[in-house]
């Protein structure tokens, strides 16, 4: 494999064999059975679903391995790093590939939405490599029952977005095409604040009330200025970015650590590394994922670093809504939280 681009077609492959063992244990299977907690893991709760992808996907790139050496990243290994094939070392694998087989497990063991297959694909820096690394990227869609179309996404770093839409019914694929909004405001538009989580959900609350105002002025006597959307899923936000339908995003559960600890609670339940593998997806679309305080989006390549980042559909939203996050976060002394955060 002369370059990165060798691995797309096997991930691509294994990508739809996991949606694909996914759909059918969630045929098979009932909420009940699929919502069983299967282990406790640092970064998250293990679900008995995640066991469904998480043996197709070990034994798949251990294939794709004997060819490419490559350290698989992700929940539930050893010290959260594998490198393949089986017995070699770490420094002697040429790519660090981290994958989230289903991220949105809460959504589709009910069956209340999606949930998306994540990968990223970066050189192989050892415990130096970082997000901004990734050179190939790939996302594909876990559907629920009723619903016979999936999507799947890919792009390799300066080369744009390549996506196809999947009859599971027909076995077809066709191109799809997706845009961000180029809406210039808020105003009758999908953004929200992250909160899926007890803890600190009232604070998370205010600051997008506060963001919202500050954008938009006060809302109308029986008027909505804009909507909300929570999406318990990291790669479904992006794409529903990527489609146009929503226009800006914040997850900053990480800057609240502080306020669940004085509240007497443990640490939030954050967005990890693995969940933004497929930003760059994203970027080459145009849509901006920026750190909360404006730097580019960014993490340690690892299973357990807490990660904070916003998304804007474009330049002018941004404009309209950065200020405005940064302002409110600053209120309550929040951002210096970053710095520990990075």
């Amino acid at each position: 494999m002369a370059d990165v681009r060798g691995l797309l077609e096997p991930i691509i492959e294994l990508h739809r064999r996991i949606r694909d063992s996914v759909v059918e244990a969630c045929e098979r299977q009932d909420a009940d059975e699929l919502s069983a907690v299967a282990a406790e893991e640092s970064s998250d709760t293990i679900y008995r679903i995640d066991r469904v992808s998480e043996e197709i996907l070990v034994a798949g790139l251990e294939t794709v391995a004997k060819r490419e050496p490559l350290v698989l990243v992700a929940e539930g290994l050893p010290s959260g790093a594998l490198p393949l094939p089986i017995g070699i070392a770490d420094a002697d694998c040429r790519w660090r590939v981290m994958v989230d087989p289903i991220d949105g497990t809460r959504e589709i063991m009910y069956q209340k939405r999606s949930a998306w297959v994540l990968t990223g694909v970066a050189p192989n820096k050892g415990d130096a490599t970082r997000i901004r690394d990734v050179e190939l990227a790939v996302q594909t869609e876990i559907p629920v029952l009723k619903q016979h179309l999936s999507d799947q996404l890919w792009a390799v770093r300066g080369e744009g977005v390549h996506a196809e839409r999947h009859d599971r019914l027909t076995g077809a694929r066709r191109p799809l095409s997706l845009r961000p909004s180029r809406a210039p405001s808020l105003a009758h538009g999908f953004a929200s604040v992250s909160r899926f989580f007890p803890g600190a959900r009232d604070v998370l609350a205010a600051i997008d009330d506060e963001i919202v105002f500050e954008v938009l002025g006060p809302p109308a006597s029986g008027k909505a200025a804009c909507f909300e959307d929570q999406y318990l899923s990291t790669g479904a936000q992006f794409f529903e970015l990527m489609a146009g339908r929503d226009r800006f995003i914040a997850d900053i559960r990480p800057l609240l650590q502080g306020v669940a600890a004085s509240r007497g609670l443990p640490p939030l339940l954050c967005c990890h590394p693995y969940d933004i593998c497929t930003a760059l997806i994203a970027e080459e679309y145009g849509v901006i994922l920026t750190r909360p305080d404006g730097s580019p989006i960014d993490a340690s390549f690892d299973v357990d670093a807490d990660v904070a980042w916003a998304g804007y559909a474009n330049a002018s939203v941004r404009a309209a809504v950065e200020p405005a996050l940064r302002g409110a976060l600053a209120r309550r002394g929040l951002l210096p939280a970053l710095a520990s955060r990075a």
